[in-house]
């Protein structure tokens, strides 16, 4: 787990995992999902909740009264620099539909090329390793 989860137990870390994988999950099938009791489960999620790495709400899942349990993303979780090429926001973000021939992504892919390039270290001049 990384290291902002370090406040949690194995159970919770675990957990937090699965909620964060799944995007969202009944309380009634993420203790199934751990495989805990039920009551254990209740527990562990009350915890996440408590600490702040997830919300619970009302819900009602295949007709019985449960959670439904979210994670909360913190703003500095966030990571776009894939959507980005230099300073150009991917033409893929709110469009259904690119054209792969227009200039808005023939742009993008120009800026994708043109970037600081990784060069491996052997072409770096850094002796190889033995």
């Amino acid at each position: 787990m990384s290291a902002e989860a370090e406040d949690l137990s194995e159970d919770e870390a675990r957990a937090l995992e699965l909620v964060r994988e799944q995007g969202k999950i009944y309380q009634s099938e993420f203790w199934k999902a751990l495989d805990v009791s039920s009551r254990k489960g209740s527990r562990i999620a009350k915890k996440l909740e408590e600490k702040g790495y997830v919300e619970r709400e009302d819900a009602v899942h295949a007709g019985n009264t449960t959670y439904l349990i979210t994670p909360i993303i913190k703003d500095e979780e966030l990571d776009f620099s894939l959507l980005m090429a230099g300073d150009m926001l991917s033409p893929f973000v709110g469009e259904e539909e690119v054209d792969a021939r227009g200039d808005a992504f023939s742009q993008w892919i120009m800026n994708l090329v043109y970037e600081d390039p990784v060069i491996p270290e052997e072409e770096a001049g850094a002796p190889p390793e033995e």
